[in-house]
């Protein structure tokens, strides 16, 4: 029978992971066994910046705290040596970093995760790494403003180095000189 300190530590497991849980609005599960201890490091940095909590446990307690939050269906991705990356902030930071530590040179696995007040399987979390970010976006966007912009700019310089007047220009050059003849007529007559 364990101890009543190891119950309370339990306890307290259970009760912080629910409070991390409790309001993030993304999440994912991993599997990281066979991480190397400098890959891990190097993850848990980059989450760490990102303002994504990463957290080890038990399957039991993540399991426990998971269902105080209404995530009770996350229990079928708990095998295994699990940990969670928990984000209040950024719907898709945690799903990129994780994504960006998968693959051919290491051992992390993505089991599922939650989103938007769902539970999600290893498929949509790799979906939603796709996604751009806020940033990502804004950028995209003014990228395609200014490339037209500095299409309008190298088309009208061309015109200029060319000589060639502009249809205003034209048509301004025209008026000037029909508007100065009554002025020097008055200046000539005084």
């Amino acid at each position: 029978m364990p101890s009543s300190k190891a119950i309370d530590i339990k306890k307290q497991i259970v009760q912080d992971l629910t409070e991390h849980l409790d309001g993030a609005i993304a999440g994912v599960v991993v599997d990281f066994f066979g991480v190397t201890v400098e890959k891990d490091t190097a993850m848990r940095a980059a989450l760490r910046k990102a303002g994504v909590t990463y957290k080890v446990a038990k399957n039991t307690l993540i399991g426990r705290a998971c269902e105080n939050v209404g995530f009770g269906d996350m229990t079928k991705y708990l095998k295994g040596n699990t940990a969670i990356a928990i984000s209040r902030e950024d719907p898709v930071i945690a799903a990129k970093i994780l994504k960006e530590n998968t693959g051919k040179d290491s051992k992390l696995v993505i089991k599922g995760g939650f989103y938007d007040g769902k539970v999600i399987d290893a498929d949509m979390v790799l979906k939603l790494a796709d996604t751009p970010t806020p940033e990502e976006s804004i950028a995209k966007f003014l990228g395609s403003i200014q490339s037209g912009l500095y299409n309008l700019a190298y088309a009208l310089q061309a015109i200029v180095d060319r000589g060639e007047i502009l249809p205003a220009a034209a048509a301004e050059a025209e008026a000037a000189p029909a508007e100065a003849a009554p002025a020097e007529a008055a200046a000539a007559a005084e």
